[in-house]
């Protein structure tokens, strides 16, 4: 799917209620895994010990951080829509976000994205997306929320 082009408030306004896209997939890799832990210093063995994770964990190996998994929503999101026009992109917050299924090494997730809103807000929109990372080939998500941007338009 091509990435979708947004120019102003009034196309970003008119797609309220719609899919806006699905991102390419992402694989977790261990390096990957190993690299956000020493960023965060956050070593729980359950992400980085892959032998320990073999026979002590219920899902047979390691897992990636859930705010790994979280961390790269502005890379998969750059994937399905580029917002132009614009002065200024803030990161504004997360609603109603709830981690439901663990991410295992080596899978591979994607972002689908849905506009809930978007409102003008004196010159400044707020745009509250609904997002839903799909992990490959498993029914359930590894999460499900809002994110809000507020885009500066010229």
């Amino acid at each position: 799917m091509a990435k979708r082009i947004i120019n102003s408030f009034d196309e970003l306004q008119a797609l309220i209620g719609q899919e806006l896209g699905v991102s390419e997939y992402h694989q977790f890799t261990q390096e990957q895994i190993n690299l956000f832990a020493d960023a965060t210093l956050d070593h729980q063995w359950i992400h980085t010990e892959p032998e320990r994770a073999k026979t002590e964990s219920p899902f047979k190996g390691t897992i990636a951080h859930g705010y790994l998994t979280l961390s790269i929503l502005p890379h998969l999101w750059n994937q399905i829509v580029d917002v132009q026009n614009l002065k200024l992109q803030v990161n504004y917050g997360i609603e109603r976000l709830k981690f439901n299924q663990p991410v295992l090494v080596n899978s591979r997730v994607r972002l689908v994205a849905k506009l809930i809103n978007a409102v003008n807000l004196r010159g400044v929109v707020r745009a509250n997306i609904g997002v839903t990372l799909e992990i490959e080939d498993n029914r359930k998500p590894a999460y499900e929320g809002e994110i809000v941007f507020l885009y500066h338009f010229l």
